[in-house]
């Protein structure tokens, strides 16, 4: 979990398969119930923009030189420091059973697999590989039924020698053994499992998994075997690059690039290192992408083009001096975007004795948000869809989405004051006194926590404090709703300046996390305190103070005003970035914060420990998994069993559905909207920019022959 990045769920091949690089493809969608009932799934909300082309239109050759956010720690994605480069390493090299095809499902690779089905289920299930007779090692040793068993050693948590990030899956299985001969591979489970697709993607040789000592440390920095279109030439840590070379035993359509160099450079850094011409493809923040677009021809049809609308940026036609600069210094760029497959979300701290203990309370927060107008301002600048997400354990167009934000219901003010009267909080009720250094209600003092100190203006595009609206404690702590106005009174200051709205401090590596809204009205304030028992109703909402993290304060800010509307006061702090995760989100040392989550093709296993009931450990301590709201019922823990446990794919996805609605109702956390990707890329390179939920395809990247785009493609660096 990240708070600017994507967040790690316990993940398939890593804590990282689930961020923003899946794995994985395309599985027949039944209907649900009557066959005139249309598909909940739905579409992406936004599809790939990779400017594709067919291999003939594409030159053999050339250096894609691709900005990374790391240089990786391990390139085994089963280790716990494993972060996103790992995963587009693993992505490259390794084989993977399964991918992700455009709409986040699952499909089966077939430059590794002929065939994989489920060929028994009484008296166990059993699930027999049909491998690729080309398929090779590096080395050239068939890849086999002696690869599989070596990964379900290592990763079935038996064996406390290997240090694994996690099992799920693996743990089920009871014995992987050879088929009717060398390609085939038998996979018999202990216990029923419907994600069986999730598994050996990425498959590491048996020389890596084969024992603890080789699975700790042999992959951590070198692969000396792979199986894919590329290998791993180089990693250079003193230099900041991974050189990734054609594979020369690859079996499939062999690939266009000669090479890849993974950079890593900071995100702040990216435009510069574009426009020098040291990168052509990069992430990018939306001030960065605003500048580059400029250079970019407008689409004579908007909305053809795969995201619907264009990026928003000046008007070309009254350029500045320093915008006309950057018009030549980003020539032969473009901007490609597209939404993550990943979304934010608002935390509600539900353990404790705070007031979000209470579901009511919890609830309240849930309808004072009006979520559609946070998408909107979030996403509508960017040319992008602003749909809210509607699901915690999927996004539309993946097979289990459905929108079931219904069981908590829209926003509504007079049902938010209803919920909070009934759970007891007035208003202008009495309120004693605050000790100096006392914390608001349902929040724990913090020796790290960093106040703002009587700033009135943040860094870069931080929301400006009004002192007629806001004030501060004693304690220098930003509190929203702290006012006398009347309720009609409407606070009109900016919530973002536009050029620094992208949060870059990122943990795991993750992409970017929550984007700032553009300078829009805050809801009107309410006019009385709410309090009970003599407390306040005021809730903690820590934030990161980092300077790339002000588009989370800002976030929070607009929250703070939606909350002041039915009654609820926010308290703002900011803490390091370093701790932000480690220090408070983790120990559960706040009442609200925003990070985000990855969406899963396989929510009944990866989405399980993030909403498992915690339940108390052998030392006293609470194990919450990652469910760091703290948030659970048993209810939902028997539908995540059920749905893992079925072969039957219309019923698990049944059964992932009405998980998320009892995960709605119980109001731990509230998804806003998917997260925008925003990547630069020269206009002459083909079949790579802003992924969405599909698997990279990196034998078909490469620059277009001279002629069929405006530049001739770059020689090989």
């Amino acid at each position: 979990m990240s708070h600017d990045g994507v967040g790690t769920r316990p993940g398939r091949g890593s804590v990282m398969r689930a961020a923003a690089f899946l794995t994985a493809g395309v599985l027949a969608l039944p209907v649900l119930s009557g066959c005139s009932d249309p598909d909940p799934a739905g579409k992406p909300l936004a599809g790939q923009d990779i400017a594709p082309a067919a291999r003939a239109r594409i030159a053999d050759g050339g250096t894609l030189r691709w900005a990374v956010d790391s240089v990786p720690e391990t390139l085994n994605t089963f280790q716990s420091d494993a972060d996103t480069t790992t995963s587009r390493i693993a992505q490259a090299t390794l084989p993977s059973m399964y991918r992700l095809d455009e709409s986040g499902r699952p499909e089966r690779n077939e430059a590794y697999l002929e065939s994989a089905k489920v060929v028994e289920t009484e008296p166990k299930q059993v699930v027999l590989y049909k491998l690729d007779q080309q398929a090779v090692w590096s080395d050239g040793r068939e890849i086999g039924a002696a690869d599989f068993a070596a990964q379900w050693r290592a990763l079935s948590g038996k064996d406390s020698a290997y240090w694994t990030a996690r099992n799920a899956g693996y743990d089920r299985i009871q014995k992987i053994e050879r088929g009717d001969n060398d390609l085939e591979v038998r996979v018999t489970f202990a216990r029923s499992y419907a994600d069986w697709q999730s598994l050996f993607s990425p498959l590491y040789p048996k020389e890596v998994m084969g024992t603890p000592d080789s699975f700790n440390d042999g992959a951590r920095r070198k692969l000396k075997v792979s199986a894919g279109p590329f290998t791993v030439r180089k990693i250079d840590r003193k230099g900041d690059e991974i050189r990734l070379t054609r594979n020369p035993r690859w079996w499939g359509e062999p690939a266009k690039l000669n090479e890849i160099v993974l950079r890593a450079v900071p995100r702040d850094e990216r435009a510069a290192e574009l426009a020098a011409g040291r990168l052509d493809l990069a992430d990018v923040d939306p001030a960065a992408a605003r500048r580059i677009a400029i250079a970019a021809p407008r689409p004579k049809n908007p909305s053809a083009s795969p995201s619907g609308t264009p990026l928003m940026g000046p008007d070309l036609r009254k350029l500045t001096p320093v915008q006309r600069k950057d018009k030549e210094r980003f020539h032969g760029f473009e901007v490609r975007k597209s939404l993550e497959p990943a979304y934010t979300q608002l935390a509600l701290n539900g353990g404790g004795d705070g007031p979000l203990a209470d579901e009511r309370v919890r609830r309240a927060v849930a309808r004072a948000l009006d979520r559609e107008k946070i998408a909107e301002t979030v996403l509508r600048p960017l040319g992008l869809p602003t749909e809210p997400v509607g699901s915690h354990l999927a996004l539309s167009g993946q097979a289990a989405y459905a929108d079931n934000s219904g069981a908590v219901g829209g926003q509504d003010t007079a049902e938010a004051q209803a919920l909070l009267a009934d759970a007891g909080w007035v208003p202008g009720g009495p309120v004693k006194e605050k000790k100096k250094g006392e914390k608001a209600a349902g929040s724990e003092a913090d020796k790290t926590g960093k106040k703002e100190e009587g700033e009135e203006k943040e860094k870069g595009s931080e929301a400006k404090t009004d002192k007629k609206t806001d004030k501060k404690s004693d304690d220098g702590t930003y509190i929203v709703g702290e006012d006398n106005k009347g309720a009609d009174e409407q606070d009109s200051r900016p919530l973002a300046q536009d050029g620094k709205q992208y949060g870059g401090k990122q943990l795991s590596g993750g992409a970017p996390g929550a984007y700032a809204p553009q300078g829009t009205a805050a809801p009107a304030a309410a006019t009385r305190q709410l309090a009970k028992d003599g407390k306040a109703l005021t809730l903690r909402f820590v934030v990161p103070d980092g300077e790339g993290s002000g588009t989370l304060r800002t976030v929070a800010d607009r929250i703070g005003h939606m909350l002041k509307r039915v009654g609820i006061r926010t308290e703002i702090t900011k803490v390091s970035d370093e701790s932000y995760f480690k220090d408070h989100i983790a120990s559960g040392q706040y009442d609200l914060a925003l990070y985000s989550w990855p969406a899963s093709a396989f929510p009944a296993t990866d989405a399980r420990p993030i909403y498992a009931k915690p339940v108390p450990a052998a030392d006293g301590s609470l194990n919450v998994e990652q469910n760091y709201t703290r948030v659970g019922t048993d209810q939902v823990d028997q539908l995540f069993e059920q749905a893992v446990s079925t072969l039957d794919e219309s019923e698990s996805r049944s059964l992932i559905r009405k998980a998320d609605s009892r995960i709605w109702a119980a109001a731990g956390s509230i998804p806003l909207y998917q997260r925008p990707q925003l990547t630069a890329a020269r206009t002459n390179l083909a079949n790579a920019g802003a992924f969405g939920f599909g698997t990279p395809v990196f034998e078909d990247m490469g620059f277009l022959k001279k002629g069929a785009a405006g530049q001739p493609a770059p020689t090989a660096s």
